[in-house]
């Protein structure tokens, strides 16, 4: 794999042959498309990972700005539930 490039995988590695259930309509349909059946599915995969992890990266970089924006509001201002549960913590506990 090139580090930097984009690449998420290695497409120098070897390749192997794996078993696979299709809907023959649907092979016949692709057939159409490609004398290579085998790499056109190996590029579909590739770009359906390469899609799958940059909506991964765009859900956790958002949950982290939620999180900072949390972690910033309750510096600022406390706990949001501090002056609802009072009666839950022990005396001698403060906010």
């Amino acid at each position: 794999m090139h580090i930097g490039t984009g690449q998420i995988y290695d497409p120098s590695a070897p390749k192997s042959r794996i078993n696979m259930t299709l809907n023959e309509d649907l092979v016949r349909v692709a057939r159409g498309y490609t004398d290579n059946l085998s790499d056109y599915v190996e590029k579909l995969l590739a770009a359906a990972i390469a899609e799958e992890r940059r909506k991964r990266l765009a859900d956790q970089e958002h949950w982290d700005r939620v999180c900072a924006s949390w972690a910033e509001f309750h510096e600022k201002h406390g706990c949001v539930a501090d002056e609802y549960n009072a009666d839950f913590r022990p005396g001698d506990a403060t906010p």
